[in-house]
């Protein structure tokens, strides 16, 4: 089986995050047209769309979540599955049918704790659906969603989503 180019790029840029330990900042000390690309995108798209931009914007917010959070896999974790189960749960207020969809997500957030943008792209055992659909509501969701501030400037993280989640588990066991 071929992996696609843009799974090998995701795992690319996690060794790099890795290998870096959240030293490797960008800088943003003159505006680029990068930096206007990023500004143009739209809040949620999927991989393999607007790839220069992305990778700009991969490069601008490289500050890894686990970084932001003091390096604790634990309080990292904790704050990925808070945001999927807020995700899970604005789905079921807006009827939104997410059970069964399976995807990496690239998640990019302000300093503020909103999103600045979310990536996706469906797992081949994902259920069939018009991600279209998907990606009007997690837009949604993204205009919606704030968590609370964890840093200065922009971070983001890459993993990997199930649902239904079964965050609740997890989250009521801390």
């Amino acid at each position: 089986m071929k992996i696609p180019s843009f799974i090998i790029s995701i795992l690319n840029g996690l060794a790099l995050i890795a290998l870096s330990s959240g030293s490797v900042m960008a800088s943003n000390s003159h505006l680029s047209d990068s930096a206007v690309a990023i500004d143009s995108l739209p809040a949620v798209f999927q991989i393999g769309q607007n790839e220069e931009a992305y990778e700009s914007l991969v490069s601008e917010c490289s500050n890894p979540l686990l970084t932001v959070c003091n390096d604790s896999m634990d309080l990292a974790y904790r704050t990925w599955m808070l945001m999927l189960s807020d995700m899970e749960q604005y789905a079921e207020r807006s009827e939104f049918d997410i059970k069964g969809i399976k995807i990496w997500l690239n998640v990019f957030w302000n300093a503020d704790g909103t999103i600045k943008h979310l990536v996706y792209f469906p797992k081949p055992n994902s259920r069939n659906m018009d991600f279209d659909l998907l990606t009007l509501f997690l837009g949604k969701f993204v205009k919606a969603y704030k968590m609370d501030a964890l840093d200065s400037s922009c971070f983001s993280h890459i993993g990997s989503a199930a649902f239904p989640t079964f965050a609740d588990y997890y989250l009521n066991e801390k």
